[in-house]
């Protein structure tokens, strides 16, 4: 198998790699924005969800871009261990999750595609606590349809959608209208 059929989804060199996984990379704090810009610089795809927050600057409020995930940031391209070593020298990278080298932890393509679905909306977006009980529902029209989250009423008409990464335990919520969910 070539190295561009390997890039391109087919079967990689090592077994329990897959090119169109999605890696978890844990950053020393606020050196994600650094990481990315290395990875992205030697051609890896990486992922570095930003929400906006409220900041102070000079006595005066203002929105600032934070991660979404401080500490976090997802990466594809691991398919064997030169590509793990090349994503290991990053500066301001603790390490990549998982057991080991040959065997990262793998977040589920729907989880980080609802994430870039979300980032793709404009909602307005919040940290929230992981949770594992609640209703599952999918967004059934609007700016997130297709997205699969879970709903937490706040009042009769709207809720707070809540996506969440399984593996880092954290998640995010945006308000959505009762009435653009249905459950799963």
């Amino acid at each position: 198998m070539s190295r561009i059929e390997t890039e391109r989804g087919g079967a990689c060199p090592n077994p329990g790699f897959h090119v169109a996984d999605w890696h978890v990379l844990w950053t020393r704090s606020h050196c994600e924005q650094l990481v990315h810009q290395q990875l992205s610089g030697k051609g890896f795809e990486a992922f570095l969800p930003m929400t906006s927050v409220w900041g102070t600057r000079e006595g005066a409020r203002h929105r600032i871009e934070v991660p979404m995930f401080p500490g976090y940031l997802f990466v594809r391209g691991l398919v064997d261990k030169r590509s793990h070593v090349e994503v290991r020298k990053a500066r301001g990278l603790v390490q990549v999750l998982g057991q080991r080298w040959d065997r990262p932890a793998v977040v589920p393509e729907h989880e980080v595609g609802a994430i870039q679905k979300l980032m793709q909306s404009a909602l307005e977006t919040f940290a929230t606590p992981f949770l594992q009980q609640g209703q599952r529902v999918r967004v059934v029209f609007g700016p997130l349809t297709g997205v699969e989250g879970t709903l937490l009423r706040s009042n009769a008409h709207t809720g707070l959608l809540v996506l969440s990464i399984t593996l880092l335990q954290r998640s995010v919520a945006a308000e959505v209208h009762c009435s653009a969910v249905a459950p799963v």
